[in-house]
């Protein structure tokens, strides 16, 4: 499939994290916002979570609401049917390799730090949301923007 600069793009994409509450919706979430309607996108955690009221402080400063989100875990997941699975964490990748076993979907892990276990004042903490953030979109533009890739 291609994407809207002609960049080679799956067709469907999971993004999968510890709690589905903060690095996964991000990541679904600017997948989305970069890619529209040329690829199908979700994302599930190991175990469920609530949404991380910063992760959505965070996507609002860039235009981007995940306010909406619900988490979900791989229990509660029913469509296998995903062209590529990105793992941000140790737990959320054995779940999808577990899931994979007998499909023909691509792993990737991209260790992603957990912003929810950096400590200190509030704008520390929204710091290292905003830095999982950037992290996220960076690493999504250089894996699936072909602008980008070619520049290089």
């Amino acid at each position: 499939m291609r994407g809207p600069n002609g960049e080679e793009l799956p067709g469907a994409v999971l993004f999968a994290c510890t709690m589905n509450s903060v690095r996964s919706p991000m990541a679904a979430a600017l997948m989305r916002h970069l890619f529209g309607p040329h690829v199908y996108v979700d994302s599930v955690g190991a175990r469920s979570g609530v949404l991380d009221p910063i992760a959505v402080e965070a996507m609002d400063e860039i235009g981007i609401d995940i306010a909406k989100h619900r988490p979900k875990s791989f229990e509660e997941f029913e469509d296998t049917s995903f062209d590529l699975v990105i793992t941000l964490s140790p737990e959320a990748h054995h779940k999808a390799m577990e899931l994979t076993r007998t499909s023909a979907a691509v792993i990737e892990y991209w260790p992603t730090l957990d912003p929810t276990v950096v400590e200190g004042s509030r704008d520390q903490r929204l710091s290292a949301y905003r830095a999982v953030r950037d992290e996220l979109q960076r690493r999504l533009e250089a894996r699936f923007d072909a602008r980008r890739a070619s520049d290089t």
